[in-house]
């Protein structure tokens, strides 16, 4: 496997945050955690990871533009920048202050409008997820593909509640309900970007999630493309990344959610 320079930078800033943020993990008590909005946590961990990857990437190469959920864009960010880093430092805040151990970190790159390199990292597992556009996705240098089950009444997906806007929760709960009679299993583990790199690896056979931002989704979604899957909005359109409605999985699964929540774009 050749990793093309820019995927490796973004490995290195990933590595890079994972120490500030496993550092942090073993003792939770002393986090000083504030509350963005409704439920919507950020730690000083969040900024610190954010400072590390910047720092790498910004080294490498400083004439990019950067998008980042907490220090936002970059004063360089314009509709026509080649090159946009879109970063989570820590996707699975509330799952991280609680010690559950399912939360990551998202790094991808924009070039001309396509996402063009992901990288998403869980250092609990040190499972290190990478894709480059045209070249397959990979899950610690190992090939990965989306799973190969054609029913969704077989398939086990991925979801994500409500948490800040508390007003799409009715419609949620009718989502819901319709993914729970129709398919062998609903999982929330609470970190969007791990949810979607587990349904390249085949972990999950799909994804569904309203509300979401382009750090949550612009890493994950190259990964699934990369491994055979098919991401779209819940009409089954391209434009998911700055909508942030977004349903997942292999091509076959892909349409049956699209056929079973379309209702809902």
């Amino acid at each position: 496997m050749i990793i093309p320079p820019m995927l490796n930078t973004a490995i290195k800033a990933a590595r890079r945050a994972a120490s500030v943020i496993s550092r942090a993990s073993f003792d939770l008590s002393v986090l000083k955690v504030s509350k963005k909005q409704h439920n919507d946590f950020v730690t000083e961990v969040d900024q610190a990871a954010e400072e590390a990857i910047i720092d790498v990437l910004k080294k490498a190469y400083p004439d990019h533009a950067i998008l980042a959920e907490e220090s936002g864009a970059s004063d360089n960010l314009h509709d026509d920048n080649e090159n946009v880093w879109i970063i989570d430092p820590l996707d699975g805040t509330t799952n991280f202050i609680h010690g559950f151990p399912q939360y990551c970190i998202s790094i991808a790159l924009q070039q001309r409008g396509q996402i063009t390199q992901a990288v998403v990292y869980d250092p609990t597992r040190n499972d290190l997820f990478t894709a480059s556009k045209g070249a397959g996705a990979y899950l610690n240098e190992k090939r990965i593909r989306v799973s190969k089950r054609d029913k969704v009444s077989d398939a086990l997906i991925g979801t994500g509640f409500p948490f800040r806007d508390l007003k799409g929760l009715d419609e949620y709960v009718k989502m819901f309900r319709i993914m729970t009679e129709n398919c062998a299993g609903l999982r929330r583990p609470g970190a969007a970007a791990l949810d979607l790199a587990y349904v390249a690896a085949g972990r999950l056979d799909g994804f569904f999630e309203k509300g979401l931002k382009p750090w949550d989704i612009a890493a994950g979604s190259l990964l699934i493309t990369e491994a055979g899957g098919i991401v779209g909005t819940f009409d089954g359109e391209a434009d998911y990344l700055y909508k942030g409605d977004v349903i997942a999985g292999n091509p076959k699964i892909f349409s049956q959610q699209v056929n079973l929540l379309g209702q809902f774009a």
